[in-house]
């Protein structure tokens, strides 16, 4: 409310039909707003969750604020009384104001956290082993705010639900800790409902982390199915509303970068024709999002030569790239036109990059979680890319640690993460020393 009114106290000669329609636009925005970001989980806890993951949130709810405002004032003809200017910089200054609050409070708490205060004492339960990697995890990240003051660790699971037992009649009224963590096997099932069945008279979170040490996972969650309670061990983080939203942020990025690229694109595509003649764009069919195919186009690098049934990836003095080829390589301005891609949606803007099929036959066999790369859109730049971690892969643990970084980024999506990545692009993805 406040922004809106600052705007509309700078601008004084705005026209007024009835006297009160921006006061009462200011309202409407100042209440959907938190709904919005209600709907969005926008008023969670962030307590150890990304920064980046609350920015993209926040972007979210309020592009959607803006969205149903503007749909409304289409659909009932009210547009015209207000000022396109003054809507311009208060939706903006929302925006601006919004990040510049929740990002100084984030950080704020961030820094209180690391430094002992804001602390969440934590009954930890479980075994012996879990101890050490829980507490390794809360060492590393002193900033989410947790603290294990109090274990219940035990071999014998009957002694660790007696010693429960006695907590809990102690605990019902007053505690000296704010949740309850338990860790066990998958197979530990039964411990986990007893356990459960008692704490339940304890009013206080208790949160269940499954030891899946020995399981590969992409972007878990837990979610009720036919009335069933199931952690899904893997599954596609971009559905929904996610997908919607990656694809909105695809289409805007995407449309605006290719206008501010076509320039670029038309001066190179001229030198390719005039220093190496036709045909300018490279072709090739790459899996994409399910593993479908789709064709990936880049500006030519190389003479003109037989390709054979397998890929030969690009060599140190490769005699097959032109100098000009080795300077689009080495800068990346060879990947400009896959922004085409982008806008034909069978790429992204970020994502895990899409390799040569016949590389994705061989490496999907010697790496066990490969083709969960493609549970996404590929992109024009990745994770991966942004820490070195593209070109020529000399041996099989050159391609596990980019697989490693690809799921990385699938596992802990959000538009935030997007934005950090295309960032870090800007500052380092660009220049490539990989042939």
């Amino acid at each position: 409310m406040a922004v809106g009114a600052f705007f509309l106290w700078c601008l004084p000669n705005l026209d007024y039909i009835y006297g009160i329609e921006y006061p009462l636009l200011i309202i409407a925005g100042a209440l959907l707003l938190p709904a919005v970001g209600e709907m969005f989980g926008l008023y969670q806890a962030w307590r150890g969750r990304s920064i980046f993951s609350m920015f993209g949130t926040y972007v979210i709810s309020w592009a959607v604020t803006v969205l149903l405002i503007s749909a409304f004032l289409v659909v009932t003809q009210s547009g015209y009384i207000y000022s396109r200017l003054w809507m311009a910089l208060s939706s903006l200054g929302v925006l601006a104001i919004g990040l510049l609050a929740r990002g100084g409070l984030y950080v704020y708490l961030r820094r209180l956290r690391a430094s002992g205060h804001n602390l969440k004492s934590v009954l930890f339960i479980g075994r012996p082993e879990n101890v050490d990697q829980v507490r390794q995890r809360l060492t590393e990240i002193p900033y989410a705010g947790y603290r294990i003051d109090r274990l219940i660790v035990h071999e014998d699971e009957a002694q660790v639900l007696n010693q429960v037992r006695l907590l809990v009649n102690d605990s019902v009224f007053s505690r000296t800790f704010d949740e309850i963590w338990l860790s066990y096997p998958l197979n530990h099932g039964n411990t986990v409902k007893a356990l459960a069945d008692q704490l339940i008279a304890v009013p206080v979170d208790v949160r269940y982390f499954p030891d899946l040490s020995d399981v590969r996972l992409l972007n878990h969650r837990m979610t009720q199915v036919a009335d069933m309670f199931s952690i899904d061990l893997n599954y596609s983080p971009l559905r929904g509303p996610a997908r919607i939203a990656k694809a909105i942020e695809d289409r805007l990025l995407g449309t605006l970068l290719f206008a501010l690229f076509v320039p670029v694109m038309l001066l190179i595509a001229a030198v390719i024709w005039l220093t190496m003649g036709r045909p300018i764009l490279f072709k090739q069919y790459r899996h994409g999002l399910d593993g479908k195919r789709f064709r990936i186009y880049k500006f030519r690098t190389m003479h003109k030569h037989e390709t054979g049934s397998s890929t030969q990836q690009a060599q140190h003095l490769d005699g097959r790239i032109t100098r000009l080829g080795y300077w689009l390589r080495r800068t990346s301005l060879d990947e400009l036109p896959q922004f085409y891609n982008v806008l034909q949606g069978r790429m992204s803007l970020v994502g895990p990059r899409p390799h040569a099929m016949d590389h994705n036959a061989l490496y999907k066999d010697m790496i066990g979680a490969y083709m969960q790369r493609h549970r996404v859109r590929p992109g024009i730049t990745g994770w991966a890319q942004v820490h070195g971690l593209r070109g020529i892969t000399e041996d099989v643990s050159d391609m596990e640690k980019r697989i490693e970084y690809d799921l990385y980024y699938i596992n802990n999506w959000s538009l935030g993460f997007d934005l950090k990545v295309l960032l870090l692009t800007v500052t380092r993805g660009f220049v490539n020393d990989k042939p």
